[in-house]
This record gives C-alpha cells, sequence and structure tokens, in this order.
C-alpha cells in the first residue's frame, strides 16, 4: 500500500509540474540526436547519484544509474553514460526514449534533499509514401518520384497523457510544417496539413503530391515552446535515378554505354556489308540467266533473218524441209 501511496504522490507531483511549470525541466529533441539530462540536485561526489526512469505516470521506475554505476541490464545501457556533473548523456535518441527522469541523490543509504526531474519530449518524423494510382501498392522510401503522393507523419513523444490541446494551451507547445525559409506551410494550397492525438502523441501530417522540382526540397517539422523554436526535424526529398531524368551520369557508366553503342554499330553495319554481299549475288545469277535466254533469242532472229528468200519460198513449198534452230 505504501508503494501505491508513493506512486500516487508521484503522479500529482508530476501533473502539479507539468501544469504549472514550477517544478522539473522540459528537454525537447529530436529523434538520432544525443542529449544530455541535468542533474541540478548532484552533491560532489556522483557515487551518490542515482537516476531513474518513468515511462508512464503511476508505474514504478527503472533505475538506469545506481550510485553512480550504470545498470547494465537496461536495453540501452550502451547509449547511455555519466558525465562528471552527473549529467545523463543519452546517445542516439530514439522515439522510445521519452518520459520522465529524475535525479535522486543517496548517501549511507540515506535520500538527500529534492528531486531533480527532466521531462524528455522527443520529435520523431516517420514517412509513408504511396503510389498516386490506386492500383499500386505502398512503396518504399527508395521509390520516391515525381506524381506519387508521400504522407510526413512528425509526432511528439510526451510522459503526461494530456492533449495537443492542452499542451498549446497550457504549455505553450506547436508543431508546425515549414519550408526551408520557415514559412508556415498551411498557406501553400499544394500540402494538406492535419493534426491529431493519442493518449502520449501530438501528432501533425503534412500530405503532398511530389513534383519534378522537388528534388532536394526540404520540409521541417518545427516545434516551438512559447512561440521559441525547441528542436526540429528536417526531411529532403530525394528522388533515385530512375525516376529522375535529369539525375547526373557517372562517368564510368557514360563509357559503358558509349563503348556498346560503338559495338552495336559495328555489328549492323557488318550484318548490312553480309545482307548486300548476298543480294549481289543473287543479282549476278540472275542476269546471267536473262543474258543466255537473250543470247540464245537473238541468234534465232539472226538465223531467221538471214535466210534468203528464195530459201523461205522453197520452205513454204517443200514440205519434207524443216529448219530447226538450237
Amino acid at each position: 500500500m505504501a508503494d501505491k501511496c508513493d506512486l500516487c504522490l508521484l503522479g500529482l507531483i508530476i501533473l502539479s509540474s507539468l501544469l504549472t511549470g514550477t517544478s522539473g525541466v522540459n528537454v525537447f529533441i529530436s529523434s538520432g540526436e544525443n542529449v544530455s539530462l541535468s542533474c541540478n540536485n548532484a552533491l560532489s561526489d556522483c557515487k551518490s547519484t542515482t537516476w531513474i526512469y518513468y515511462r508512464l505516470i503511476f508505474l514504478a521506475g527503472v533505475e538506469l544509474i545506481t550510485l553512480g554505476i550504470k545498470n547494465k541490464d537496461t536495453e540501452r545501457h550502451e547509449r547511455l553514460s555519466l558525465k562528471p556533473d552527473c549529467s545523463l548523456n543519452i546517445k542516439n535518441v530514439t522515439e522510445e526514449d521519452y518520459g520522465l527522469y529524475t535525479c535522486r541523490q543517496y548517501v549511507n543509504g540515506q535520500k538527500q534533499g529534492p528531486d531533480a526531474d527532466v521531462f524528455l519530449h522527443v520529435l520523431h518524423v516517420s514517412v509513408s509514401p504511396s503510389s498516386s494510382s490506386s492500383s499500386s501498392s505502398s512503396s518504399s522510401q527508395t521509390e520516391i518520384s515525381p506524381g506519387r503522393s508521400v504522407t510526413l507523419s512528425c509526432q511528439l513523444y510526451s510522459f503526461a497523457g494530456f492533449s495537443c490541446d492542452h499542451w498549446v494551451s497550457s504549455v505553450g507547445v506547436e508543431l508546425l510544417w515549414v519550408n526551408q525559409a520557415g514559412v508556415d506551410l498551411k498557406t501553400d494550397s499544394r500540402y494538406q496539413i492535419s493534426s491529431s492525438s493519442d493518449q502520449y502523441r501530438c501528432i501533425i501530417t503534412l500530405t503532398t503530391t511530389l513534383l519534378n522540382e522537388d528534388d532536394n526540397r526540404e520540409w521541417r517539422c518545427q516545434l516551438t515552446h512559447r512561440n521559441q523554436v525547441k528542436t526540429s526535424v528536417r526531411y529532403t526529398v530525394k528522388y533515385s535515378a530512375q525516376a529522375d531524368s535529369t539525375t547526373a551520369v557517372n562517368p564510368s557508366t557514360q563509357v559503358i554505354v558509349i563503348s556498346v553503342a560503338a559495338d552495336a554499330v559495328l555489328l549492323l553495319a557488318l550484318l548490312w556489308l553480309i545482307c548486300r554481299k548476298r543480294a549481289d549475288n543473287k543479282r549476278g545469277t540472275g542476269n546471267s540467266a536473262v543474258k543466255d535466254e537473250n543470247d540464245h533469242k537473238g541468234t534465232y532472229e539472226t538465223i531467221i533473218m538471214s535466210i534468203p528468200p528464195a530459201a523461205r519460198a522453197n520452205e513454204q513449198t517443200n514440205d519434207h524441209v524443216t529448219y530447226c534452230v538450237h
């Protein structure tokens, strides 16, 4: 029962600190970056420092650092380290690292002073490209190309289960999609911007159909806290070489293409010469046959033409005389 009461008290303290902002430090970081969480109540010797991590309210915490020694039983112990000032370093932050981090001091087994609470909020962007054609299935990042519809989902993971409306009205946190110049993309009709939330995330999505000129274009999900930019996640459109016909060709690729083309031209020329020679041979054979026929016909005509008129008369009157010319 005592443990449950302690957890309830912790939950009330956390809610109070988030609502009033009088206790605890809010740290906003983008996934993939490194972060250092300060321990404001640290004593001179980090051997008295214990770091405790809470993922959810009313759930028991996990000791990441116990009396200055890293707990190797945790899944992320390789990404954790303790700085000389007892601050907690987290490398390559992921969306799973969001939550409450408490720095607590112990001397001779006795808790010393108040806890130092740090609320870590993680901003993360995921991409869901798909073909603009309804017959095509969802594609991967490498298939992004002009004409496709792409959706960028920007998600803020936070410890407290408050709605995004609460974050905007009470805490002053806001998410925006902006272009390279920092202009809110809500002002551009080609982008569809929508907001939603669940128990532990604020979500803002950007959907648009990619254009040829979008190659290397940058969009940025920007998080502001009380109108000050705290962190952002950049997304740059990259078209594949197959999708972008203007992509520069590698010089070695050009050499290969030219070599193949030259070989093809030589092969075609050789085939043309062979076909032409065969055609000439065939034409020569045909001309010889015609010539022989014409020569034969000419001999016959010459013989007929050379017969004297008297002989012709004898041919007509003498039935026993027959001329045969070969």
